[in-house]
């Protein structure tokens, strides 16, 4: 190849998955043209994470998995040398596209004990069977941030958790599950995002921390990664000022990160690929096109994921760069492609496994549940119920959820459901309840982000305040354990259990811990503090 064509193999643009055909023809032209190294899939131009502000509508579409498989097949025909094929698919392909299997968020692998984390490299395992099925081959996950930040607004429940140790052990599970089953995976966001309170799709998160206080807890896991010869580690774009002579630089555009820290200090030599570059804490440094590219390319990045700018980021590599790093960067890229076997004749029987996701969800739901407060007994609720005093509240689903379906299967009693508060009357509502001494509340949090107070409406933590300080209370939540806090009044619980998905699984196993009083083994993930 020509020094012109390496430094194509540099670059992975965004393509995505519901695109029309104008769009889909300037890929291939783009492919054709300038021997670009891969593409990294997202579901559409909507649903990108800069976009939030724009408040683009996401439209959903039931065949995004066979047009994801048809995409990729004629983008390679398209190619002279295979394209490396990337997704940020963290719980699955079900993050990008419908009607695919989706496995638990990282916050709730979290909570599983450490002699079960034999179920972390099975959803590894499954996620990557996904999508070689689709015709994948690199994964933009697990990772390896350590959310110590509560108010982190972007890493979250997408973070094993705050202990280091258990982070680290889980993210290398993760990444086994997937290597065994020939998909390569990645570390992120380096040198660490999780002690953050700012999104950095949108502005630049600074962390304060200085060399030693990284290395005795951030950085932890990408040295375990290290060590453990991981396939790639992507930088963050998070400024850290003591790592970079007192400057506000994003890490993704800062040698002495990348080259001086990751390079040197920690002695990888494997891929580095950026984060995504139209990331607005990046994406507005650089009035000419190119020049963002040239220096995240300078900095020490092999990839660049979501380039924007990709004519004129080769000229400008190609007008900077020496014809060794070009060779560095070349060869790692080409190292990977190798590894998973793209120079060879596509081999691939796999299809997606519904009803393996099923399972091993069900396995999961059976060790993470977490029970956090409780002071009451099946019996006494069997009797209460036998006198008319038990009800059921459905939070944002309707009745016919499976928790409540498999309760009311053994129970019988009466039901109630709040899906929306539109023409909600709380005080009637309240009258409705007045008869009851114990409320069995499932709630299910409408969103895993906190943004909004992951969008639970005011009059929802209105009642439940009022009902946890006047009811003996029962109450199983479905999602982000951050949620906790929110809630007035819940220390008051009869009891409490923290079930973390809303999956079908989880509810049937969290109904049958109410049923049977089954032992909960997990363990928060995090530090919660209960009000």
């Amino acid at each position: 190849m020509t020094l012109e064509q390496k430094i194509g193999q540099f670059f992975f643009p965004a393509v995505f998955i519901n695109d029309n055909e104008e769009n889909i023809q300037a890929t291939e032209a783009l492919i054709k043209k300038y021997n670009i190294g891969g593409l990294t899939f997202f579901h559409s131009r909507a649903s990108a994470a800069t976009n939030y502000e724009s408040k683009k509508k996401i439209e959903f579409n039931d065949d995004s998995y066979l047009r994801l498989k048809e995409l990729i097949v004629r983008y390679q025909k398209c190619a002279s040398t295979p394209l490396l094929m990337s997704i940020d698919a963290e719980w699955g392909l079900a993050m990008r596209v419908e009607k695919t299997p989706q496995y638990p968020y990282a916050i709730t692998l979290g909570v599983l004990p450490e002699e079960q984390k034999g179920l972390v490299y099975e959803v590894g395992k499954q996620i990557a069977l996904d999508l070689k099925s689709a015709g994948i081959h690199y994964n933009l996950a697990p990772l390896a941030d350590i959310n110590n930040n509560p108010n982190n607004p972007v890493i979250g429940y997408r973070s094993f958790g705050e202990d280091k140790n258990k982070v680290a052990n889980f993210a290398l599970e993760y990444l086994r599950g997937m290597n065994d089953t020939g998909v390569l995976g990645c570390l992120k966001h380096f040198p660490g995002h999780g002690n953050t309170n700012v999104d950095s799709h949108l502005g630049l998160p600074i962390l304060e921390e200085n060399l030693e206080q990284l290395l005795g807890n951030e950085l932890h896991p990408f040295i375990k990664g290290i060590e453990n010869n991981v396939d790639s580690i992507m930088i963050g774009h998070l400024a850290v000022p003591a790592l970079n002579e007192g400057k506000d630089t994003s890490a993704t555009l800062s040698k002495n990160i990348i080259q001086t820290l990751l390079r040197e200090q920690l002695g990888y030599d494997g891929l580095v690929i950026s984060d995504a570059l139209n990331m607005h804490s990046v994406s507005k440094l650089y009035n000419i096109k190119g020049q963002l590219e040239w220096e995240a390319f300078n900095a020490g990045n092999d990839v660049l994921c979501f380039a924007e700018n990709v004519p004129e980021g080769i000229q400008a590599i190609l007008e900077n760069a020496s014809a060794k790093r070009i060779d560095e960067s070349f060869n790692r890229i080409w190292k990977c492609k190798e590894k998973v076997g793209l120079f060879q004749p596509e081999n691939n029987n796999t299809e997606l496994n519904f009803e393996k996701a099923a399972v091993l969800n069900a396995e999961i739901a059976k060790y993470s549940i977490t029970k956090m407060i409780d002071t009451v007994d099946f019996e006494t609720i069997q009797k209460a119920n036998q006198e008319q005093k038990v009800a059921q509240l459905s939070l944002y689903k309707n009745v016919a959820n499976d928790f409540s379906k498999t309760i009311h299967s053994s129970l019988q009693s009466p039901q109630f459901a709040i899906e929306s508060i539109v023409n909600f009357d709380i005080l009637a509502f309240e009258k409705e309840l007045e008869s009851f001494d114990y409320l069995i509340i499932s709630l299910f949090v409408p969103k895993a982000k906190p943004l909004n107070k992951f969008e639970i409406d005011a009059i929802i933590f209105e009642l439940l305040e009022k009902l946890l300080a006047t009811k003996k209370c029962i109450v199983y939540v479905f999602g982000n354990p951050y949620v906790l806090p929110l809630i007035p009044n819940l220390n008051k619980a009869s009891r409490l259990i923290q079930a973390y998905q809303d999956f079908s699984e989880f509810q049937i196993v969290a109904a049958n811990q109410f049923l049977f009083n089954y032992e909960c083994s997990g363990k928060l993930p995090v530090l919660i503090d209960i009000q």
